[in-house]
């Protein structure tokens, strides 16, 4: 965990964005003992303790650090495609002060020890916070469950089998009545693999027009159905790792209107591109789950903005040249977006699709409160876990500046408006 700055720190001249109360003003923020000690527009440098530095943001918005609820990190075992040092780096890079990194490691993460593993290099080697969720199933197989209790207490903060679906019904059922009993959150990537088949890419006419094996939308939504039954019968506490479809939302707001324990999440890519951006067979857009339709895209962007949708996360997914640079049925999905997340997020709120207080709750406060984590406000006394943005700046991505060791970025040579200026932990400066 990163050092708390010994000197206080006032943030002034700013716009205060706080999606917790759903304020928005100008003002300043004094950080001292990295926790936020206070903030208004009241704040006078005669009523500042000794020795405070004065930052003056000049009118940018200031908000809660983000929550990345999606991010691989490559330790143990995959330390070509990331570490947990550089993936810190990028994330600090952009804005992100927590990450929660999948299990799907080698070994898997499916150990207290190897839970324990990981929060101690992270302490170590991290600039950010770093928070393991662990595997659903040991080794990822789909047929024994983990011991949850053991691997709560150890430190994970939910309970997943990253980009794999658990598809014997049994296995689920008793994964969530033991979840339910341990008050243990479960993220499930919901596809089916039977229904996925030799499929790469959304099923319609442009995987056609591309001689491309299409995934139709129902591999997504038949396993996102049988998994809101299984919570009606069991009452675990359900969270959808990633839906992408129209028809998928359906879902989602008729189990939330029933009362059920349920949220849902969508990736920065599905709100931002649509299956036309693969274009001429793009391998960095190919992604699990699949781009969709434009239709779909614009209906996850309305879902965001009223609420139905909880949570945005980058699914950033390292993957090296030599999985990539291969015929587009060949290559490995997945793409980098944990430094990318935010600017491309902001699309969003330029285009006047989402308002910026509902865009940075789902990526901030929306997740820290699922997973009990601190953060996600800027109240008196929460961690001075912050970021500062410039929605303004004009730039141009070049994947050769991206801090990840892969370079896999749909957004590459991009055009953004917003980009991060300073981002804090603890009241300390690790980005800007």
């Amino acid at each position: 965990m990163p050092l708390t700055d010994p000197r206080p720190l006032l943030l002034a001249n700013a716009r205060l964005i706080d999606p917790a109360d759903g304020t928005d003003r100008p003002g300043s923020l004094l950080i001292e003992g990295g926790v936020i000690r206070d903030q208004g527009t009241e704040l006078r440098p005669d009523s500042l303790p000794d020795g405070t530095e004065t930052i003056d943001c000049e009118g940018r918005v200031v908000a809660p650090g983000l929550v990345d609820m999606r991010c691989f990190v490559g330790e143990p075992g995959y330390e070509y495609r990331e570490t947990i040092a550089s993936a810190t780096k990028a994330a600090a890079a952009g804005g992100v002060t927590t990450i929660v990194c999948q299990p799907s490691t080698e070994p898997v993460i499916d150990d207290p020890a190897i839970v324990d593993f990981l929060l101690r290099r992270a302490r170590d080697t991290g600039i950010v916070r770093v928070h393991p969720m662990a595997a659903l199933t040991k080794k990822l197989a789909g047929r024994e469950m983990t011991e949850f209790g053991l691997l709560k207490a150890a430190g994970a903060v939910a309970f997943t089998d990253g980009a794999r679906s658990v598809t014997d019904a049994l296995v689920m059922r008793r994964a969530m009545t033991y979840a339910r009993d341990f008050d243990a959150l479960i993220v499930h990537h919901t596809e089916d693999p039977n229904l996925i088949g030799e499929g790469v890419m959304n099923e319609g006419e442009f995987s056609s027009r591309l001689g491309l094996g299409g995934i139709p939308v129902e591999a997504e939504t038949i396993m996102l159905e049988r998994d809101m039954r299984l919570v009606k019968l069991t009452g675990a506490r359900y969270h959808a790792a990633s839906i992408t479809c129209r028809d998928s939302l359906a879902i989602i707001a008729r189990a939330k209107n029933e009362g059920l324990p349920v949220t849902a999440a969508v990736t920065v890519n599905h709100l931002t591109l649509n299956e036309n951006d693969i274009g001429s067979y793009r391998t960095f857009c190919k992604l699990s789950p699949p781009l969709r339709t434009e239709d779909d895209r614009l209906a996850l962007a309305d879902a965001v903005a009223d609420g139905l949708v909880d949570i945005v996360v980058s699914d950033h997914d390292p993957q090296d040249v030599e999985t990539k640079r291969l015929p587009f049925a060949e290559a490995a999905p997945g793409a980098v977006g944990v430094e990318t997340m935010l600017p491309a997020a902001l699309r969003l709120h330029h285009a006047g699709l989402v308002p910026l207080p509902a865009l940075l709750k789902s990526l901030s406060t929306a997740p820290a409160k699922l997973l009990g984590l601190p953060g996600g406000t800027l109240a008196r006394g929460a961690p001075a876990d912050l970021v500062v943005i410039d929605l303004d700046e004009p730039w141009v991505l070049d994947r050769d500046d991206l801090h990840s060791k892969c370079k896999n970025s749909p957004f590459d040579e991009a055009r953004m408006t917003g980009r991060v200026v300073r981002t804090l932990v603890a009241g300390r400066t690790v980005h800007g």
